[in-house]
């Protein structure tokens, strides 16, 4: 499918982004394993999320969609999984394969877990490792990639490092530690987003955090709890964006999650000077929210590395684009990680603002971009991959002529309704 996008005069008005990914997925696995049922309201209806639904579905859970957005989880308990009669097929989505290979290596059936074409290229040996330390039946294709083959097998408690700071990977142990008979030490080297951290203990779960480490606890049994998901800000950065280079704009973002694991591209762009604000803050389920008012700014350029990129991994082919009209050099350093996302996000986003008249470089480990250039419409390829899609639209925003966008369709793996959202701002 192609979408073709012309420039915008101005964006100008309230929208309510649809709910978190992480927090949505994270709310059907739990609320699966738990006593009782789960209410999820502001639940996000994409591929990803409807793939873990699937699995768990699979696995004899009844879960009910109530309406666009809510959800109800029968909880079956910690033990109440049934083997699945064929491999579960986690769709694109790395979070569903991932956090799932950690909760089936502690069941006592055995299973298989596969993917796509895109998530089939995608690195697994980052949780095959530490889940043979702790006991785990598990193996992959070239012992790294799907299908991953799991036997359920008695698992202990381990003291494990991560080479890098992975929310997957964390999530993955911490869920395995849940059927274990000791508990597993954590170190993460940076921050990364804490979503099954804060939502296993409104479960009844057992975690303690202390400087980089994190110590999760074996569990008797969780309880069903109701979850109201906040709104993604990885799916409100495409708006933050736009707000700050089309002109004349004004766009405020109601209910965004602030969780602060998650807002480095707010730091990010304050420090380059973009006109951010928020107002209304709350807190549920441990959860921070709150409304984020953008306006046209006048950027310029900075360095984006360390400890800052697990805060804003996701966001950085948008935050790119918006050093392409920033006054000076941006520099993205410290991003390996996305070499191993849906696409080479280097070589993508390199390649999609390029062909739109943008003067970046690809480095090893990340972006340099230097502006202000003046973006020309043309043809660009999504690769696939739902956040390129995405930033190419905010661009074509900005750009002079028609840009259109080939594969459109994978936008559905985050946010179905994005064009009909963005279109209602122009009007």
């Amino acid at each position: 499918m192609r979408m073709a996008i012309t420039p915008a005069r101005r964006l100008v008005g309230e929208i309510q982004v649809p709910g978190d990914k992480s927090i949505s997925h994270r709310a059907i696995m739990l609320g699966s394993i738990a006593q009782g049922d789960t209410y999820i309201t502001h639940f996000l209806m994409s591929e990803d999320c409807l793939s873990t639904i699937r699995a768990f579905r699979q696995m004899g859970v009844h879960i009910q969609i109530v309406d666009s957005n809510a959800v109800i989880v029968n909880g079956q308990g910690l033990r109440g999984l049934k083997a699945p009669q064929a491999a579960i097929d986690a769709g694109n989505s790395g979070t569903t394969a991932r956090l799932l290979a950690g909760l089936l290596s502690g069941q006592n059936f055995s299973s298989t877990i596969t993917g796509d074409e895109s998530l089939r290229r995608r690195p697994m040996d980052r949780v095959i490792i530490p889940l043979r330390k702790m006991g785990a039946h598990i193996s992959g294709v070239q012992d790294k990639y799907l299908p991953l083959s799991i036997g359920g097998s008695a698992l202990k408690g381990i003291d494990y490092s991560m080479p890098m700071a992975s929310a997957q990977v964390k999530s993955c142990l911490i869920l395995a530690t849940l059927y274990a008979d000791s508990p597993t030490r954590i170190y993460e080297p940076a921050p990364s987003r804490n979503h099954t951290e804060l939502m296993l203990q409104a479960f009844g779960g057992r975690l303690d955090t202390n400087d980089g480490y994190i110590t999760a606890y074996p569990a008797d049994q969780l309880h069903g709890q109701q979850v109201h998901v906040p709104g993604d800000i990885s799916s409100a950065a495409f708006f933050i964006t736009a707000g700050l280079l089309v002109p004349n704009s004004n766009i405020i973002l109601k209910e965004v999650g602030l969780n602060p694991t998650r807002t480095g591209i707010l730091e990010a762009y304050k420090e380059m000077g973009g006109s951010i604000a928020i107002e209304n803050v709350s807190t549920s389920g441990g959860e921070k929210r709150g409304d984020i008012i953008v306006n046209t700014s006048h950027l310029k350029g900075t360095v984006i590395g360390g400890q800052l990129i697990p805060r804003l991994i996701d966001e950085i082919p948008v935050i790119a684009l918006a050093a392409t009209q920033a006054q000076g050099t941006t520099i993205i350093k410290d991003a390996q990680e996305l070499k191993v996302k849906e696409s080479n996000r280097i070589a993508t986003v390199v390649d999609i603002l390029s062909r739109l008249g943008a003067n970046v470089e690809a480095t090893d480990d990340g972006m340099a971009i230097h502006g202000p250039t003046p973006l020309k419409g043309n043809a660009v390829d999504s690769f696939g991959d739902h956040r390129l899609a995405m930033m190419a639209a905010i661009a074509g925003l900005i750009a002079r002529g028609e840009t259109t966008i080939n594969g459109w369709e994978c936008v559905n793996v985050s946010f179905p309704g994005f064009y009909d959202m963005l279109k209602r701002l122009q009007n």
